[in-house]
């Protein structure tokens, strides 16, 4: 019944194909002085001529000052300039043109000369970014939790990866042990890669993700068959630890986005993986509870419907994710 229930959950949620892209809007502000920002901004984008029709629009006494430049560079559109507002930014709000429209969220970074930073993403429900004063420790730690949190729920590819092991192992204890080893190892390689001390390129790290979900789902394929016993099947925790090395790059791809405010480097790197975790233990929960409903509703047999269909669902989606990332590596 687990089964059937990650079937319903993972054909309403896989959409199309366009897994743990780290793909709201992006803007940037670094501020040089009292009334100087050097302006950073990003919008998903088909070519140079094709963006969302989604502009920030600055407070009215704010000017531009100086050239901007524009580029079109791996699926955005990002635009550069400097702009200048007397008497600073504290507590001036920052709107959005065409928000309302544009189906996508805003992530809005500020970065203060004295090394703290304010970073909110932004939704067509909640639209207007306005400028603080330099935060707190509890400040970074709700922002970079929120940021972790809604990542993870946003990157499909590594929630698949989960459901993949759910179903694999069922519930209990050994399900249990391979969720908190697949956590400590993308904890490890998050930690290395945003720090600096691994530097993986992303393209091969997102497709080698793709083929993890495949394997799962192989496994889970073949766990059945009279006689077959593997190191999936004996030991999924080593499994869970081995791809969850994996997939923290990944994790650091998303962060390496936005970067972190170098006065909370330790602080905010543990909310963000803290915040990938809570969104990760909703998901198992979420797939659990709707398993335990389904099982007093309705009355189905563990067959090949509710057992090998969603692993081929699953395994057929993380496939076309593999050969798309393949196919970037030279576009991208």
């Amino acid at each position: 019944m687990i089964r059937l229930a990650l079937l319903l959950i993972t054909l309403l949620w896989a959409g199309p194909a366009a897994a743990d892209e780290f793909r709201p809007a992006y803007l940037q502000l670094v501020q040089r002085d009292a009334t100087r920002f050097d302006v950073l901004w990003k919008v998903p984008a088909l070519d140079r001529d094709t963006r969302l029709k989604l502009q920030p629009v600055f407070p009215a006494d704010t000017r531009a000052v100086g050239e901007r430049r524009s580029a079109y560079i791996g699926g955005a559109s990002v635009d550069r300039w400097t702009i200048e507002s007397p008497g600073g930014m504290v507590g001036k709000a920052i709107e959005f043109e065409g928000f309302a429209t544009a189906r996508t969220d805003i992530l809005v970074r500020l970065e203060r000369p004295d090394g703290t930073e304010q970073l909110e993403r932004l939704s067509p429900s909640d639209p207007v970014f306005r400028v603080s004063s330099s935060p707190g420790p509890w400040e970074v730690l709700v922002s970079y939790t929120r940021l972790g949190f809604e990542h993870i729920l946003g990157g499909i590819d590594h929630l698949l990866f989960v459901a993949s092991l759910v179903i694999l192992i069922g519930s209990g204890k050994r399900l249990f042990v391979a969720i908190t080893t697949f956590t400590l190892a993308h904890s490890i390689t998050l930690a290395l890669a945003t720090l600096g001390v691994l530097n993986v390129p992303g393209p091969p790290v997102e497709a080698t993700i793709a083929l993890s979900i495949v394997f799962v789902c192989l496994e889970i394929l073949r766990m059945r068959d009279p006689g077959y016993e593997s190191l999936a099947t004996r030991r999924p925790w080593l499994i869970a630890f081995s791809f969850g090395l994996l997939h923290g790059l990944g994790f650091a791809g998303a962060l390496a986005e936005v970067g972190l405010p170098q006065n909370s480097i330790p602080l905010a790197l543990l909310a963000f993986n803290v915040g990938v975790e809570l969104g990760q233990l909703a998901f198992v929960a979420a797939l659990l509870a709707a398993a335990a409903v389904l099982r007093r509703v309705v009355k189905v047999p563990d067959s090949w419907l509710v057992h090998k269909l969603p692993a081929y669902a699953i395994g057929s989606l993380a496939s076309l994710w593999f050969f798309e990332r393949l196919l970037a590596f030279g576009t991208g």
